[in-house]
């Protein structure tokens, strides 16, 4: 996204991406309100809306008496920004390098991993890389921005140290077949509890793609347990997923997530910008670490593409950057430390399943609440919109063939 919206004001951006393609699975593919109005400003919303894609309505808590709890209604949002659309990350990813493509001054090296930094004295000047054939070389840059996720090459060749937080829960995905008869948009999402962990179920155009969490460090335990103890499990949450469970032939099908919580107190240096999880990683906890980290693009473009057209980054412009995204980091990761302690803490401990008793009762007295809490996940505290250089007429969508498979959108 970064690289788009610079290139549209004229700067060469360059990307370097280390895999071949983007077709990796189990990644997140929840796309807010906030970006598809965002892709709107660009003038890529129809074909955006083009792609394959399931909607997300709203989101409900089950309570221990059966009934469950609506606690975001994004239906009470203004159409067209009243969904979150869910698709496969790697066609979202290829939609944005497809735009960024058209733009003269953009260039992506696919299996080209970045190995290190170049320096100047104090300031970063470039990147190192290896390609898959073994082939090294280096490429200078007025700035580099780390946008290699919590796990950064770059942040870490910088010497740059995050803070953690402590994170009650590691996430275990996985994905069971979806049949025919049960094709159709699903609008609704209800996490299900069971003993002493829970798990999330996002209808897919062909599959469901689940989510299970347990606490910290059960990874060892659960592979112990095996795959028959832990389908177990999954049939106690979802009897219905009973007679697909079969399909998960060992531990190796489910792919764990070591959920990490930190974010970095200074996100730059003369040449370095670290913007999305390089700068904060997030929790899975409300599914917003996509759309922060392209909130973060946006700020950065709009602040960053005249100094970088003038040939002078400063480290005041960057600190700007900072600045500016720093309130939504910090409020968003306080609330997901919330949630970890109202939710999944008791769930794990076997002590309550659902919000506590005083969120229920205010939630039934007032239920307009619901959508206060849609508008906080839709577009976040400070929503960032496209600047005017990176601004296109609405396009009209790509011709799409649609299969039997997928699901109405």
């Amino acid at each position: 996204m970064l690289g788009l919206l610079l290139a549209r004001a004229g700067v060469a951006v360059t990307v370097l991406e280390k895999h071949a393609d983007f077709l990796r699975d189990f990644r997140g593919d929840t796309v807010h309100a906030a970006t598809v109005q965002l892709l709107d400003e660009l003038g890529l919303g129809n074909a955006f809306r083009a792609l394959p894609q399931t909607r997300l309505q709203n989101f409900e808590l089950p309570q221990p008496d059966g009934q469950t709890l609506l606690l975001v209604d994004f239906a009470r949002l203004k159409p067209p920004y009243d969904y979150v659309a869910m698709i496969p990350q790697w066609d979202f990813l290829d939609f944005l390098v497809g735009a960024a493509k058209l733009e003269p001054s953009f260039s992506i090296r696919m299996n080209t991993q970045v190995t290190g930094l170049s320096f100047d004295g104090d300031r970063v000047s470039g990147a190192r890389w290896r390609d898959r054939t073994g082939a090294e070389g280096e490429i200078s840059a007025d700035l580099v921005v780390a946008c290699d996720g919590r796990h950064s090459i770059v942040r870490d060749a910088a010497e740059f140290v995050p803070r953690d937080f402590k994170v009650p829960l590691d996430t275990w995905w996985f994905r069971l077949p979806r049949y025919s008869d049960e094709m159709g948009d699903v609008a609704t999402l209800t996490p299900r509890f069971g003993d002493r962990d829970l798990m999330l179920t996002f209808t897919r155009e062909t599959f469901y793609q689940v989510a299970y969490f347990a606490e910290k460090g059960a990874d060892a335990r659960l592979h112990a347990e095996g795959i028959e103890r832990f389908r177990q499990r999954i049939a106690t949450m979802r009897p219905d997923f009973a007679d697909r469970l079969d399909t998960l032939q060992s531990m190796d099908d489910l792919h764990m997530l070591d959920v990490r919580l930190n974010r970095l107190d200074t996100w730059h240096r003369p040449g370095l910008l670290c913007i999305g999880d390089a700068a904060h990683a997030m929790s899975p906890a409300g599914g917003v670490g996509i759309n922060l980290a392209i909130q973060d693009a946006v700020a950065a473009a709009a602040l960053l593409a005249a100094p970088l057209l003038a040939g002078n980054v400063t480290d005041a412009d960057l600190a700007a950057i900072q600045k500016r995204r720093w309130m939504p980091t910090v409020l968003i990761q306080r609330m997901q430390r919330i949630l970890h302690r109202l939710i999944f803490v008791p769930a794990f401990e076997g002590k309550r399943i659902g919000p506590p008793k005083l969120a229920v009762a205010l939630l039934r007295i007032l239920p307009a609440i619901s959508g206060f809490t849609a508008r906080f996940a839709a577009f976040g505290p400070r929503p960032e919109h496209a600047p005017d250089f990176a601004r296109r007429p609405q396009s009209e969508p790509p011709p799409h063939k649609k299969t039997g498979a997928e699901a109405p959108v």
